[in-house]
């Protein structure tokens, strides 16, 4: 029995009793499509501030409003669109998996490709898709050939986990991971490059860094930092699990050499979602992380080598693009800074507040470190939650001990000050005994 496209999708569409018009109504999609053509020609700074269009980006989110999540930085929720194609995708792929899923829906990941290289400005056989941003880096950092005695340099704030990896390289390949302080928050970002230029040695062969720091929202320079590289020779691998989705950029602007990040956090994917971009120049001599036919081919499908996968995760990223580029690259990014700014500039009224990172758009953008002296961070995490249910979390960095504040699109202003007015009354009162 032959299967025709045709076909094929009619049956996804009655899976589940669902058709595709009633997923995407029911999602608020049309709805968002047209607010977003309302504000055309609208400053993105003031479309930040227009609750009727968020209004209608609020309630494309299917989520617990008894709580307040200001933890979206660990994993985002998807919208209503996302996660109902989501799910009619497993279905379709339950149903017999090695015909439904291999034969029909695991040809989609070519569509996810060009549509997340177009939206980043890469060519798309620079685009691998993985299933997180941790994956993403390992790619990269084990990929590269080093001698004993070379040397990798990256802050003391990078994520644990790509910090293990280069542990791991020391232990196996003689290399040696240099770290070094920078200051939070810096000056501004020049002289977060200044930083990375003055740890470079005769013995440096790459550099890893954060596009968004992941404790404290603080944006660095990436070019910058890639032109300091690249002048000596050196690839510049950049982590941006939080950056992607949330600041507006072009991979080309960029000019590293390779780029992981997780599509679950602001792009508001499905769970097990992510990708890494490789320069073409390198993928050929890359080594990939799991064994391929052929480890030194000149193609980016190597990288993603990661034995039997689901697929459904993989095109439900179509429509979490679709959803994100109907509110708008530019207004989402304004619209987190402001939630942002709504919070940190009344509190750091409070002599007793600290901040983390810089409040200028350039520097920060939804994500911020916040902190009062004199009270554990940890304690106020659960203060915030047993009282208020709020939810956040405490960062135990050696030099940063505060709230991370990560509000996301579906977040209310009245959500965000009753946040303010705890924090507040802590401040004032202390926490309960």
């Amino acid at each position: 029995m032959s299967f025709s496209r045709r076909a094929f999708l009619d049956r996804t569409m009655k899976v589940g009793g669902l058709s595709a018009a009633v997923t995407l109504s029911s999602g608020g999609l049309e709805r968002i499509l047209a607010a977003s053509r309302d504000m055309e020609g609208v400053p993105p700074e003031e479309a930040a501030r227009d609750e009727l269009f968020w209004g209608q980006i609020q309630q494309a989110f299917q989520i617990d409003r008894s709580i307040i999540n200001l933890n979206n930085g660990g994993v985002c929720p998807s919208p209503a669109v996302v996660h109902e194609a989501f799910k009619r995708y497993l279905d379709v792929q339950n149903m017999t998996p090695s015909l439904w899923m291999w034969r029909y829906l695991s040809p989609g990941k070519e569509m996810v490709r060009r549509r997340l290289a177009e939206t980043v400005g890469c060519d798309p056989e620079e685009m691998a898709i993985t299933r997180n941003a941790s994956e993403a880096m390992e790619i990269a950092q084990f990929g590269l050939e080093f001698e004993p005695g070379d040397e990798v340099i990256t802050t003391d704030q990078d994520y644990p986990r790509m910090i293990t990896t280069w542990r791991q390289r020391e232990l196996r390949d003689g290399i040696k991971l240099c770290q070094f302080p920078v200051p939070t928050p810096p000056g501004n970002k020049l002289e977060l490059a200044r930083h990375f230029e003055q740890n470079i040695t005769p013995r440096t062969r790459a550099i890893l860094m954060c596009h968004m720091v992941n404790i404290t929202g603080q944006i660095y320079p990436v070019r910058e930092v890639c032109d300091i590289a690249h002048r000596r020779g050196i690839p510049v691998l950049v982590d941006g699990a939080h950056a992607f989705g949330q600041t507006v950029f072009k991979m080309r602007d960029l000019d590293c050499d390779y780029y992981g990040t997780s599509l679950h956090k602001w792009l508001t994917a499905p769970i097990g979602t992510g990708f890494l971009f490789v320069k073409r120049d390198r993928i050929k001599d890359h080594w990939p992380l799991m064994a391929a036919a052929d480890p030194k081919a000149d193609n980016i499908r190597k990288f993603e080598e990661i034995g039997t996968h689901p697929a459904a995760n993989i095109n439900a990223i179509n429509e979490a693009l679709v959803f994100y580029h109907a509110i708008g690259a530019q207004r989402k990014a304004a619209r987190l800074h402001y939630l942002k700014l709504r919070w940190a500039e009344r509190l750091t009224r409070h002599d007793r507040v600290y901040l983390r990172c810089n409040l200028d758009p350039t520097e920060s953008v939804g994500v911020a470190t916040v902190g009062i002296e004199g009270i554990e961070p940890a304690a106020l995490v659960s203060h915030l939650w047993n009282k208020y249910r709020i939810h956040c979390i405490a960062i135990g960095h050696k030099d940063i001990r505060a709230l991370r504040i990560t509000p996301n699109v579906y977040t209310t202003p009245r959500e965000i000050d009753m946040f303010t007015n705890a924090m507040e009354d802590v401040i004032k009162n202390g926490l309960p005994a």
